[in-house]
C-alpha cells in the first residue's frame, strides 16, 4: 500500500488521553505485508519531520513547520512501498514534539515515547547540536521505560536485561552538528562519537549517569549520524519546497547515508519469540497499547502478543479453510477411484496446515490447531459425499442407458414365452457386464448395481415360474443360483464399502502425519529464528565491548551471558512446548 500522505495514527482526546484513530486502523487492517517500522523522537522544532520525509522520498508530507510551534500532534503515519525489500511495507511514525511548552505534560510525553518504542523496529531519535549533557537530560525518558514498559505479565520475570531483546535498534541524528569528529586529536566516526557520548561520567552520581547506562542497556544495535547545518535560517524556513540543490551539498549526503542505512539495516517489526509483524498486526499492537494506557494499566508486551494471536489464530483458521476450498476446486466429480480423492485432499491438506502454520503463534494446547483439524474433516467429509452423490447419480444414468433395451422388453412382454426366462438371464447378464466396463461410475458402482439388480430379482422370479420350458428341478437350481449371485452383489457392494473405510482411516492418519510433520517444521524454523535473533544480539554485545572500559564491559559480560542463558531456556521450552503440542494432537485425534 502507497499513501498519498501521512494520516493520524494516536492523537490526544479532549481530556489529554491517547486513542487510537479509526481510519489509520482501517488502513493498516488492509497490509498484509511484513512491515519494518521506523518512528522518530525528539525534542519539538527539531526538524524530525523532515528526516521522515525524506525516508518516504517526498519533500512533503509530514508537516514540517517554520515557527516556534509545533506542527505534529499524537502519532502520525504514513506508509509506502518499501524501497529495498519487495515483500514489506515500511510504516513511519513521526510523533509529537517532547517537551513541547504549550503542552505542559510530561505523562503524555512519556507515553507518545513508550508507544514509539513499543512499535518501531527502529528508533530515530533527533536532536541538535551535540551529545552532551544537555541533549542526554532531554532523552530522560528512557529512563523510566521500565515504569511505562512490562515485557511480562509476571511482576517477578521482568528482567531489565531482557529488554534488550525487544527493544527496536537505536539511530541518533544529530542535527547542526558544526565540529569536528576528533576524540584526543583523533578522527573518529559518528558510532564512535556516539558511544563516547554514552560513557559514564567517574565522578557524577546516578542521576547524571542514567540516561547513559539505560541507552547502553536497552538499545542494540546503536548508530549515529551528523548531519551540517542544511541551509541559510531564511531558507531552513521554506524547506518544504526547497530541493536538494537549495541545499548544502554535505547535508544532502549526509542524509542519503542516513536514508540508506534506515532502508538497509532496521529489521522486521517484531514481537515475542521473532514473531514478525504485519500491518493488520501493526494496527491490532497499537490498539491493544492504547487501551492498556488509556485504562491505566503499564502496557505488557506479554500481554499484547497474547491478544494478538488468539486474532491472528483465528485468522489463520479462516484463511487455512478458505485455501483448503480453493485447492479442493479441482477436484472432478466423481472420482474415478477413492485414491484419487485421498490424494487431493493430502496435498491441499498439507497447503492449509503449511498456511496455517505460517500465520499462527502460541496456539496454547492447540486449540486453533485442533479447530482447523475438526473444520477441515467436515470439509473433507462433505466432498466425500458429495462424490458419493455425483457418483451414484453417474451410476444410475448408465444404468438407465445400458439396461434400456431389458427393461423395453420386460415392458413390452418378450420374457413371458417359453424360454424367456433364460433369454432375460443372458441379457442381464450381458448388460450387467456392460455396465461393469462403463468409464466414470465412479466409487459407488456396485452398490448402485446391487440395488438395480435386487430391484429385478421380481422380475426374473415371476419369468422364472412363468417359464413353461423349465422343470421344477431346473426352477429350484436357478432359484439357488440367484440367491449365489445376489450373495455375490452383497459380497461386492460390501468390498466397496469396506474399502471407503479403510480408506478413511488411511486419510485420519495421513492427517495426523501431516499435522505433527508441520509441527516439526515449525519448530524448527521458530529455533532457527529465535537463535538466530539471540546470535545477532551477543555480536552487537560483543562489537560494544570491543571499545568498553572495564565497568562497561563487566556488564556486557553479564548481559552477554543472561542473554546465553535466555536462548538456553528458550530452547528447553520450545522443545517441551512442542512435544506437549504433538501429543496433543495425538490425543485429539484419538477421540476424533
Amino acid at each position: 500500500m502507497a499513501m498519498k500522505e501521512p494520516v493520524c495514527l494516536i492523537e490526544s482526546d479532549s481530556d489529554g488521553r491517547l486513542r487510537m484513530v479509526a481510519s489509520a486502523q482501517k488502513i493498516l487492517d488492509k497490509i498484509k505485508q511484513k512491515v519494518v517500522v521506523v518512528s522518530v523522537v525528539g525534542l519539538y522544532r527539531t526538524g524530525k519531520s523532515y528526516l521522515m520525509n525524506k525516508l518516504a522520498g517526498k519533500n512533503n508530507g509530514f508537516p514540517l513547520g517554520s515557527t516556534v510551534q509545533s506542527k505534529t500532534k499524537g502519532i502520525w503515519m504514513w506508509c509506502i512501498p518499501h524501497p529495498r525489500k519487495t515483500d514489506h511495507t515500511l510504516v513511519l511514525l513521526d510523533t509529537e514534539g517532547l517537551g513541547d511548552v504549550e503542552k505542559g505534560n510530561t505523562k503524555n510525553d512519556n507515553w507518545i515515547f513508550a508507544m514509539a518504542v513499543l512499535l518501531s523496529s527502529t528508533l530515530v531519535y533527533n536532536s541538535l547540536g551535540t551529545i552532551d549533557n544537555k541533549s542526554l537530560e532531554n532523552l530522560h525518558y528512557v529512563t523510566e521505560l521500565t515504569k511505562h514498559i512490562k515485557m511480562k505479565s509476571s511482576k517477578d520475570e521482568n528482567d531489565d536485561r531482557a529488554f534488550v531483546r525487544f527493544l527496536p535498534s537505536f539511530v541518533w541524528a544529530v542535527r547542526d552538528f558544526g565540529l569536528r569528529l576528533e576524540v584526543d586529536e583523533k578522527p573518529i566516526t559518528a558510532d564512535e562519537y556516539l558511544e563516547h557520548g554514552l560513557k559514564e561520567i567517574k565522578g557524577q552520581d546516578r542521576k547524571y549517569n542514567e540516561p547513559r547506562a539505560c541507552l547502553r542497556k536497552f538499545f542494540l544495535p546503536r548508530s549515529c549520524f551528523v548531519f551540517e547545518r542544511p541551509a541559510k535560517p531564511q531558507i531552513m524556513q521554506k524547506m518544504e519546497k526547497m530541493t536538494d540543490a537549495d541545499l548544502d551539498p554535505e547535508f544532502v549526503e549526509q542524509a542519503k547515508r542516513f536514508t540508506e542505512h534506515i532502508y538497509t539495516k532496521s529489521e522486521t517489526k517484531t514481537v515475542g519469540d521473532g514473531i514478525m509483524v504485519t500491518g493488520k498486526m501493526l494496527g491490532e499492537l497499537a490498539k491493544t497499547y492504547v487501551k492498556a494506557i488509556r485504562s491505566g494499566k503499564v502496557p505488557c508486551l506479554e500481554n499484547a502478543v497474547v491478544a494478538l494471536a488468539e486474532i491472528e489464530n483465528a485468522r489463520a483458521v479462516e484463511q487455512a479453510q478458505v485455501h483448503y476450498g480453493q485447492k479442493m476446486k479441482s477436484v472432478r466429480f466423481p472420482t474415478k477411484t477413492l485414491k484419487e480423492l485421498s490424494a487431493i485432499h493430502a496435498s491441499s491438506e498439507k497447503a492449509a496446515l503449511s498456511l496455517f502454520m505460517k500465520h499462527s503463534f502460541k496456539d496454547e494446547n492447540q486449540e486453533y490447531q485442533k479447530k482447523l483439524v475438526i473444520v477441515l474433516k467436515n470439509k473433507y467429509n462433505e466432498i466425500c459425499e458429495k462424490n458419493f452423490e455425483e457418483s451414484r447419480k453417474a451410476c444410475k444414468q448408465i444404468i438407465k442407458q445400458v439396461f434400456k433395451p431389458l427393461e423395453k422388453k420386460v415392458e413390452t412382454g418378450l420374457y413371458t414365452g417359453p424360454g424367456g426366462y433364460k433369454t432375460f438371464c443372458q441379457d442381464l447378464q450381458m448388460m450387467t457386464d456392460k455396465y461393469r466396463h462403463a468409464e466414470h461410475k465412479g466409487v459407488k458402482a456396485e452398490e448402485v448395481l446391487k440395488s438395480y439388480l435386487d430391484e429385478k430379482a421380481s422380475v426374473a422370479k415371476t419369468l422364472l415360474v412363468a417359464d413353461k420350458n423349465l422343470s421344477e428341478a431346473q426352477r429350484r437350481a436357478e432359484g439357488e443360483k440367484r440367491k449365489c449371485e445376489k450373495a455375490e452383489r452383497d459380497k461386492l457392494a460390501m468390498a466397496e464399502q469396506q474399502k471407503i473405510q479403510e480408506r478413511k482411516m488411511g486419510d485420519q492418519q495421513k492427517s495426523l502425519e501431516a499435522n505433527i510433520e508441520q509441527l516439526k517444521k515449525k519448530m524448527e524454523r521458530d529455533q532457527i529464528q529465535a537463535s538466530g535473533e539471540h546470535e545477532k544480539l551477543i555480536a552487537d554485545i560483543k562489537k560494544q565491548r570491543e571499545n568498553a572500559d572495564r565497568a562497561e564491559a563487566r556488564r556486557l559480560d553479564d548481559q552477554q551471558e543472561a542473554l546465553r542463558r535466555q536462548k538456553q531456556s528458550g530452547e528447553r521450552q520450545s522443545k517441551q512446548w512442542y512435544e506437549h503440542a504433538i501429543d496433543a494432537v495425538a490425543g485429539f485425534f484419538g477421540f476424533c
